[in-house]
């Protein structure tokens, strides 16, 4: 029997795609492209929206981080929820969501409406992931057609990221930093026009229990870790409350995965979690997306504050971050085909760190020109990186935990742009002046990625190997 979901998505006898079938996929790719502009379309704004708003120096990471957690936070939850009771209706509802928040954030008139406006649009991406990924995983089927949808798919979150530094400067410069949230509520307000009567309803017949106990441990600890942080970012240690909410944090965590042992339908499944390139693929992963988002956070800060550069010259340096990106896009796959994934992945990390590390070379009162060289050619590493984990943590996996893994691939990038930045912003904010501080989370961020390669290399067994089969 014909599938009637994925039923007209290729021209009969052959592996193109239909005129309704790219309508869909405009649709699905659009949200995503949206999803991954907010990640980065405000970065470039930030000094001048926290003067407007009074968001001191220190709480600016609350702009980014307010996003993430949720969006990291209830990825796994929401995608569940959907399989229960329709990706498409979930997927509709994020939209609204999303467009909601976003109009809210761009009507902000004090710290505390703006940061809930933000916390709601991570709540609709986590929505819209989830359930996008879904939709164009059952709308296409396996084999040329999905490769295709993916592959645009993911091209587009790369640019998505890429075109908002540099469309957060433009816009920041001649309408003002609320004009970036404006962008985002008529994006959502399109896609929510179009949706409706393209979109396919589509649902597990399996009906799998929700791990309730698993979405509130996990959940719970992570808003704990990252409240903690955030706080000492401000404040220091000295708080009972960071302290506090750290333990509590770490607690939750660890009941999260005794939890997940005992759990017949767990969100995350732990015996894919033993299987040596899922584990440690995904420890690249989340450390690639960690560090280099707080890479690009600090250099903001950096570009505007110590060199008073512009939004708008900030957002070039980005913008070329963004061509080298897009090149690196196209020579990952032959790099991957030539010498493996898993090679890739500990290659690429290694060059993440090393161009990192060279960023220590800027100085007080020049280096704009060095900055963008390198965090440019550490962006080609970073998109490497991305392209080879998910290479690394899907192969070899059986056809019926694909989603499974997939899932995990997807939950390690949220998280990852979660805690980078909270985690070493207590370094920027408690390091002196601001060069100083900047220049210590450069100096930390690059040890970690390069000592994150060596032990991923050691753990996936390639000493001695000129091509690992990832």
């Amino acid at each position: 029997m014909t599938d009637p979901v994925t039923a007209g998505t290729a021209e009969p006898g052959g592996d193109r795609l239909t005129g309704r079938a790219k309508l869909i996929l405009f649709v699905l790719c659009a949200a995503q492209f949206m999803v991954a502009l907010d990640f980065s379309v405000l970065n470039v704004a930030l000094p001048v929206l926290g003067k407007d708003l009074g968001l001191g120096q220190s709480a600016l990471q609350w702009a980014v981080t307010a996003f993430a957690l949720p969006s990291g936070g209830f990825l796994l939850l929401f995608g569940r929820i959907a399989d229960l009771y329709g990706r498409k209706r979930m997927f509709l509802g994020g939209l609204v969501l999303f467009g909601a928040a976003s109009m809210l954030a761009t009507l902000a008139w004090n710290p505390a409406s703006f940061l809930t406006g933000r916390a709601l649009q991570g709540l609709g991406a986590a929505l819209i992931v989830p359930t996008g990924m879904s939709l164009l995983t059952t709308t296409f089927p396996e084999g040329p057609l999905r490769a295709k949808a993916l592959g645009i798919s993911g091209t587009l979150l790369s640019l998505g990221f890429t075109i908002g530094m540099v469309l957060g400067g433009v816009m920041t410069d001649t309408l003002g930093w609320r004009s970036t949230m404006g962008l985002l509520t008529a994006a959502a307000l399109i896609v929510l026009v179009l949706a409706p009567g393209l979109l396919p309803e589509s649902r597990t017949p399996e009906r799998p229990r929700l791990d309730v106990p698993g979405a509130v441990t996990v959940t719970g600890g992570l808003l704990a870790l990252i409240y903690s942080l955030s706080s000492a970012a401000e404040r220091g240690f000295g708080g009972a409350d960071v302290w506090g909410t750290l333990v509590a944090g770490v607690a939750l965590l660890t009941a999260f995965v005794v939890v997940e042992t005992k759990s017949p339908a767990p969100l995350v499944s732990l015996p894919m979690l033993g299987r040596r390139t899922v584990a440690w693929g995904n420890i690249g992963g989340l450390v690639t997306f960690s560090m280099m988002s707080t890479v690009i956070f600090v250099l903001t800060l950096y570009l505007q504050e110590t060199l008073h550069l512009s939004s708008f010259r900030t957002g070039l340096v980005f913008g070329v971050q963004g061509v080298m990106s897009a090149l690196a896009g196209t020579l990952a796959p032959k790099v991957i085909g030539r010498i493996g994934a898993r090679s890739t992945l500990v290659g690429s990390l290694l060059g993440q760190g090393v161009f990192t590390a060279a960023l220590l070379a800027v100085g007080a009162g020049s280096g704009a020109l060095l900055a963008t060289v390198a965090v440019s050619v550490a962006s080609m590493f970073h998109l490497g990186a991305i392209i080879s984990y998910g290479v690394t943590v899907t192969s070899g996996v059986p056809d019926e935990e694909q989603g499974l893994a997939t899932g995990l691939v997807t939950t390690t990038q949220q998280v990852g742009l979660t805690i980078g930045i909270p985690l070493l912003g207590v370094l920027a904010t408690t390091r002196g002046s601001l060069f100083d501080g900047v220049r210590t989370v450069l100096a930390v961020d690059a040890a970690i990625v390069i000592a994150a390669g060596v032990l991923i290399g050691l753990g996936l067994g390639l000493r001695g190997r000129a091509k690992d089969h990832a």
